[in-house]
């Protein structure tokens, strides 16, 4: 068992690196936890993502929550989860600031340029990886399949292809069995003895009693901070408005950030006016640079928000009331949702019927990494409208760095730093 001290360096380290949205997210932990350091077996973190797909919330953060409090209990989750935000909130906090200010950092702006081909490989290397071993059914293929088709050609909502997949897997378990096997605890225990994997304490209980004081706790800790600032400014006030407003998107976000951002975005440029939307899509842009999960995305909104509507602050401080109600209403439902629901995770695996639908999930999980990875290299590859054919650099860069991690094992630290570097190259 690792200590929480080492634990706690791994978290902090993932929170610098998780470049690449949760499709990257999942698969720097994935060649950590599973591959490297051996904490987790593969069954077990598959099992888990299936479980934080479920939430609403980042799943890639939650994932980490998650896997922090089966390592080391609560203060793990906690220590897991804040970790994993608090570095892209430090960065898109700065990187507001100089957009509200008007400021412009050409290398800073090269360095990013230069991290897209990373990304592009490191999805690619989740697709294949997860897919390599969960698509073990002529069924799960037929699932990532339709996934992929569906969310890329006819914009299925993601909440729909999840659910739908879970029919397929319940269903299924009935009429093919065989086609949707799932992992229960002798399967995880025989994964674990077979691949010297650290052999886990058993979790807690999941008792009426627990979970009224999980919610209890949770509770007071999401709404304390929006009451005293009612007390403080008034409840007509913008902080106020923005820790509800946010506090009710968090029960929303299923599906990732792009699944939350249009309802986000009507609501704060019609409904609030608490920025353009042309300053909606530069936040979306400057998220899309920090590493950590994209929803950091709306702590830009309540940064400009507060910027613009200050009350009788200045600017920079009216923005730091409203970036951290933002960022604590968006992310304190996360640990409460992981927290309830962890233990069940355990009951869960030994359901067969309840497996055969998490393993379809998983399937079409993998489909769902591949539209964004296919999305996001369009973007990339294509980022001037008016050039004739696809970016030479990043296509070569990204074929270089998918090869190196793919083939020649290179940490994907190695590979971000050397792609950041080259992208340098590109104000000469």
């Amino acid at each position: 068992m690792p200590s929480f001290r080492e634990a706690l360096l791994y978290w902090l380290k993932l929170g610098f690196i998780s470049f690449g949205g949760p499709a990257g997210q999942i698969a720097i932990m994935h060649q950590e936890m599973v591959e490297k350091r051996k904490w987790i077996t593969e069954s077990h973190f598959l099992h888990a993502l299936n479980f934080c797909m479920l939430l609403p919330g980042p799943e890639a953060q939650q994932l980490a929550t998650y896997l922090g409090w089966r390592l080391h209990g609560w203060k793990g989750g906690v220590a897991a989860g804040s970790l994993f935000v608090l570095p892209s909130a430090l960065m898109l906090f700065f990187l507001a600031w100089l957009y509200m200010a008007g400021g412009h950092i050409p290398w800073l702006a090269a360095i990013f340029y230069g991290l897209m081909p990373a990304v592009i490989a490191v999805i690619a290397d989740a697709v294949l990886r997860i897919g390599g071993k969960t698509l073990r059914s002529g069924m799960l293929w037929l699932v990532a399949l339709l996934s992929f088709v569906g969310i890329y050609f006819f914009d299925v909502s993601f909440v729909i292809i999840i659910f739908g997949a879970a029919l397929i897997g319940w269903l299924g378990h009935r009429w093919a069995p065989e086609q949707f096997r799932g992992n229960n605890s002798r399967q995880l225990q025989d994964d674990a003895a077979d691949g010297d994997f650290l052999t886990l304490p058993a979790s807690p209980k999941p008792t009426l009693k627990r979970a009224a004081a999980v919610i209890g706790i949770c509770f007071v800790l999401w709404s304390l901070p929006i009451v005293l600032l009612g007390l403080w400014l008034g409840w007509a006030s913008t902080p106020v408005a923005q820790g509800l407003f946010f506090s009710k998107a968090a029960l929303v976000t299923f599906g990732g950030a792009y699944a939350v951002l249009p309802y986000v975005a009507q609501q704060a440029v019609e409904g609030f006016s608490w920025l353009t939307h042309q300053q909606m899509m530069s936040g979306l842009a400057l998220a899309e640079t920090t590493p950590g999960p994209l929803i950091i995305v709306l702590q830009f909104v309540g940064f400009v928000g507060g910027w613009q509507h200050p009350g009788n602050f200045s600017p920079l401080m009216g923005a730091g009331i409203g970036a951290l109600i933002t960022v604590w209403a968006t992310f304190v439902p996360c640990f409460l949702f992981v927290f309830l629901g962890a233990p069940y995770v355990e009951k869960l695996r030994d359901l067969p019927r309840i497996g055969s639908a998490l393993r379809a999930i998983t399937a079409a999980v993998v489909g769902v990494i591949l539209n964004l990875g296919v999305v996001f290299a369009g973007h990339a590859l294509w980022s001037v409208p008016e050039q004739a054919g696809p970016d030479v650099f990043v296509l070569a860069a990204a074929i270089a760095a998918f090869i190196a991690m793919w083939k020649f094992k290179v940490p994907f630290t190695w590979v971000l730093a050397v792609c950041g570097l080259l992208g340098l190259t590109s104000l000469l």
